[in-house]
């Protein structure tokens, strides 16, 4: 009896499952007897030291986007008393960033539901530092999600103290068990929707940041598009469909992507799926890319690149590919096309990106743009260049 209860509150505690935030006592979710159907549990994000930097991008894309959690601020002392839009893209998005955690509760109205580890640090393990954090939210009554290969729902010390205080842990990169994964079977080539990979050179350079726009102006345009996530913080920002592939064996990575492909096809019917990549399929420490190109079996890729980056990310001593021999082996190891390049705007002026954006477009005869800093119908128009079967919605101007 006392291992069956120790099964059954370790289910609890590592929630599988990527679309659903952590439940809420009944008192948050009902005022009298009336439901409240559209509630979005808040969070403060926790990204010390690495706001704005390689290793917070799941900060970076929670403040950009989040369809499951209304986030109220970010926590780095470094940059305290900033806004956090402001220190991404130069706008303003009433986002704060705070020194601490009783920064972050003090600012809040009420206590948040929900404190988000926003980094994403290449040993994929927390400090001994982000633990307290994580033990003071928990005593405060925070739920945690967790986006690390550390799950800390099987952690002794962070779950009994979770149980004690009665909340949630979501562990993101938790996996389905094994006897329930999915091997490839072929059955995605049958679906309808134009799937479209978006790829980089490298890891952490914005190849979901591109894709999130890219779904929103292809649905802007009446042009029924689905984003599948295939990391934490898209999982985390609300992606109806995905899974975390780092996190899967390798045997069933083509198969579970296949698999969620497959429910989004049948569940929303899109015309356009798109699919976000993982690392590079050039980079010697990444293999996602080889699985991304496999289970989706993409009709086209985007492919996103950083002109101003020396050296892969972490890695000092491996220089950066050119876009040319990425869009080589990408057609090489796949039956798909590159249809267009976005750049990742670090360290450049707006004029190196102009020049930047003429000099890949002659070289590569592709169209190349910029997904934050410029036209967002660029990103449509490289689609409907490729898909002219696609029908969009006319642009109306304005008055």
């Amino acid at each position: 009896m006392e291992s069956e209860n120790a099964e059954n509150l370790t289910a609890r505690l590592s929630v599988i499952g990527p679309q659903d935030p952590p439940d809420v006592s009944a008192s948050r979710r009902t005022c009298g007897r009336k439901a409240i159907t559209n509630w979005v549990p808040t969070a403060v994000v926790y990204c010390e030291g690495n706001f704005g930097q390689v290793d917070g991008k799941t900060a970076n894309g929670l403040v950009r986007h989040s369809q499951a959690y209304r986030i109220l601020s970010v926590i780095d002392s470094r940059l305290e008393g900033r806004d956090s839009g402001q220190v991404l893209d130069n706008v303003s998005n009433a986002i704060p960033i705070v020194e601490d955690l009783e920064a972050a509760v003090t600012g809040a109205a009420q206590i948040p539901d929900t404190l988000i580890y926003g980094m994403a640090p290449s040993t994929g393990s927390m400090s001994p530092t982000d633990r307290e954090v994580v033990l003071d939210a928990i005593a405060l009554g925070m739920n945690i999600v967790s986006g690390l290969h550390e799950y800390l729902g099987d952690d002794p010390e962070i779950s009994s103290a979770a149980h004690a205080a009665n909340v949630t842990i979501r562990d993101i990169r938790k996996p389905r068990p094994s006897k329930d994964m999915r091997l490839f079977d072929g059955r995605v080539s049958k679906v309808k929707a134009i799937r479209i990979a978006v790829l980089g050179t490298d890891c952490a350079i914005g190849k979901r940041t591109t894709a999130t726009v890219l779904a929103k102006v292809l649905n802007a345009r009446g042009i029924k598009t689905v984003l599948v996530g295939t990391g934490q913080t898209g999982l985390m920002q609300g992606a109806k469909y995905g899974i975390a592939m780092d996190a899967v064996p390798p045997q069933f990575c083509c198969g579970e992507l296949e698999r969620v492909i497959v429910a989004a096809s049948h569940g929303d019917e899109p015309d356009v799926i798109l699919i976000e990549g993982q690392g590079a399929l050039s980079h010697p420490a990444f293999c996602t890319s080889a699985f991304i190109l496999r289970g989706s079996q993409p009709h086209a890729v985007v492919l996103q690149h950083a002109p101003k980056r020396a050296h892969r990310c972490d890695f000092p001593t491996m220089p950066m590919p050119e876009p040319k021999s990425e869009i080589a082996l990408i057609e090489a190891f796949a039956d798909t096309q590159v249809i267009g390049v976005t750049i990742n705007h670090e360290t450049m002026t707006d004029a190196e990106v102009d020049r930047a954006i003429d000099s890949l477009s002659r070289d590569l005869g592709v169209p190349v743009t910029d997904a934050l800093t410029r036209p967002e119908v660029h990103l449509t128009d490289m689609v409907l260049t490729a898909f002219p079967q696609l029908r969009p919605v006319p642009l109306v101007a304005a008055e």
